[in-house]
């Protein structure tokens, strides 16, 4: 099973780990396209600050973020299942697993990112602020760029197995799986359901979307499982008390849509 998961926009410090070793993420094939946008991000934070702000999309307030990207090369490093915090993250709990749900987290977990295009959840990278709907001068937007080079590296890291797609719509533009991939792909919407006037509404709501997801992995995780498909893990969720809705697509090589219903959010 490959699970993969968006970024977190705020992250933790770096820490005071051994500086980046590009040479050592995974996914060696993503290696050329990283190198780009890595040398591409530092010289542009490098440069005019303003220019730099304007092109993240930072705040005033944020205007640190453009110096730490300055000192991508030499910064402390940990895993990137570290540096990414927020909702999704804290709902998994990456550092609260036992050793053998650590083990398949860093085996099935994938983190997209603007910077790196991709990353397993083990990977040593520094704290950096470069999202996936970012356009740098010389390379364009940066979910059109990945999406270039993506395809090949991703479909061989999928191999047979199930693929889990809880990334967001930004960040799931850098790679959109193909025929058989596509066939073994679930995609994950998360639906608020209450009672209005004696009448269902369903709704998205962004905060507990994100924390149910991070629930949902850390469940899968931890209970071991290893759905071969789509519907098998339609099953596996609801033997884990989920309420899940999805139909089989009505054409082979399209991914399959699960709604996760829930009725009380926290």
């Amino acid at each position: 099973m490959l699970v993969l998961l968006p970024p977190s926009e705020g992250k933790a410090a770096s820490g005071r780990g051994v500086p980046l070793k590009t040479e050592s993420l995974s996914l060696p094939g993503l290696a050329e396209a990283r190198a780009a946008v890595l040398d591409e991000l530092v010289e542009l934070c490098a440069g005019d600050e303003e220019k730099a702000r304007e092109v993240l999309g930072l705040s005033e307030g944020l205007r640190g973020e453009v110096a730490k990207n300055i000192e991508l090369r030499t910064a402390g490093t940990r895993p990137a299942g570290e540096i990414y915090t927020g909702v999704l993250y804290d709902a998994l709990d990456l550092s609260s697993l036992d050793a053998a749900a650590k083990r398949r987290a860093a085996k099935s977990l994938l983190v997209f990112s603007g910077l790196w295009g991709a990353v397993h959840t083990g990977d040593r990278i520094p704290s950096y602020r470069c999202s996936m709907g970012v356009k740098l001068p010389g390379l364009g937007a940066l979910g059109a760029y990945w999406r270039g080079v993506m395809d090949p590296v991703l479909t061989e890291a999928a191999g047979t197995g199930l693929v889990l797609d809880l990334r967001s719509s930004a960040y799931a533009a850098a790679w959109k799986p193909k025929g058989a991939v596509a066939g073994r792909t679930a995609t994950v919407r998360v639906l608020h359901s209450q009672l209005v006037d004696g009448v269902e509404k369903r709704s998205v709501v962004s905060h507990f979307n994100k924390a149910t997801k991070g629930r949902i992995v850390r469940d899968l995780l931890t209970a071991g499982a290893d759905p071969a498909g789509p519907a098998e893990l339609v099953e596996t969720l609801r033997g884990l008390g989920y309420v899940v809705e999805a139909e089989a697509p009505a054409k082979p090589g399209r991914a399959w849509s699960l709604d996760v219903v829930v009725t009380q959010i926290h």
